[in-house]
């Protein structure tokens, strides 16, 4: 496992090194010493591997970049497919936060791209599909009350029991109908955890660390729970029983609560996979910065920026899993409370 960690942050390493560089943005016409010199901006490197991109950027080789290019697709009178590096051709360029905009108005398009965040939804979807059909296939062919699961089943069903215990016991008697979402919900956010924590393709993209994913998937268990909410849910929101005088006052408070709890959704997984994200890329850029002050020096701290790199990543581990544990197990608290009835 420690050999795995220490992998993990060469390639890491390897990743930073060369941050990517978009085409159109001032940072296009440097050259690589320029990019990479004595002065290195930690901030700018953190936020280029943790935001959005319109292309796959895998390293450096040789000062030149290796990257997947990716289509960009724009409604702007008219569909237009390019990418990235061919946007000026089509009369495109990039703003100061890296969106598309048109070169001659200034103004941005409707922009339906394929980005590194949607190409890695699109794969870990798909892989996940992979995953669950392969494991139905399993069960399918096997008599699970004669056979023990084996192999891809065997990792699979502890995650799905764990996840069926927490929906029995937070919902109640008709929890079947919710765990199948909080089932998905639980491997969707687990497996992306992972994914980010991989420095290399097809892992990498920050997708659990981008506040608009968390906050669909929070909007996801926000409308769960009050599209299947029960009278007695309603009730204690609207006509609370309550001294009259708490009653023109609850009301506004329940209805501020429910619109909370996707917030706090949102908000807490968001924070936590960035927070894990970021902590680990400037690990690793602390052996840039001190290189530039001699081989002792850029040594030793190389060593101590592996050994916190090779805990960091465990804890990022971790944390992966906490958080889907901790989405799932809050959605399920809030199913729970809008299926409450009055007896």
């Amino acid at each position: 496992m420690i050999l795995a960690f220490l992998i993990s942050l060469f390639l890491q390493t390897a990743a930073i090194q060369p941050a990517s560089v978009m085409p159109g943005s001032d940072r296009a016409s440097e050259t690589p010493d320029q990019v990479g010199g004595d002065d290195i901006d930690v901030a700018e490197i953190i936020f280029e591997h943790i935001g959005d991109e319109y292309e796959w950027h895998i390293t450096e080789w040789k000062g030149k970049p290796i990257a997947i290019p990716l289509p960009c697709i724009v409604i702007d009178d008219g569909v237009h497919v390019f990418t990235a590096h061919h946007a000026e051709e089509n009369g495109y360029t990039f703003n100061e936060n890296g969106k598309l905009i048109n070169a001659a108005t200034g103004k941005r398009p409707i922009d339906i791209s394929i980005t590194k965040n949607v190409l890695s939804i699109m794969m870990s979807s798909l892989l996940l599909l992979i995953v669950i059909l392969f494991t139905a296939r399993w069960y399918k062919k096997h008599d699970v009350m004669q056979e023990a699961p084996t192999g891809l089943a065997a990792a699979v069903e502890p995650l799905v029991m764990m996840v069926h215990d927490i929906a029995k016991e937070n919902i109640g008697p008709d929890y079947r109908r919710f765990s199948t979402y909080l089932c998905m919900a639980f491997l969707w956010i687990l497996l992306n955890n992972f994914l980010g924590i991989i420095p290399f393709f097809p892992g990498g993209a920050n997708l659990t660390g981008n506040i608009a994913i968390t906050l669909v998937l929070a909007l996801f268990t926000f409308f769960t729970v009050n599209l299947h909410g029960t009278k007695h849910y309603y009730k204690e929101i609207f006509n609370p029983d309550v001294p009259v005088f708490l009653k023109p006052i609850m009301p506004v408070i329940e209805v501020f609560s429910a619109f909370m709890k996707p917030v706090s959704l949102t908000i807490r997984l968001f924070a936590n996979m960035l927070a894990g994200h970021i902590m680990i890329l400037s690990m690793v850029c602390v052996i840039f910065i001190m290189a530039k002050y001699g081989p002792l020096l850029g040594g030793g701290m190389t060593v101590v920026s592996v050994l916190f790199g090779v805990f960091l990543d465990a804890l990022e581990c971790l944390v992966a899993f906490i958080q889907a544990y901790v989405f799932t197990m809050l959605s399920s608290i809030y199913i729970g409370l809008a299926r409450a009835h009055e007896d």
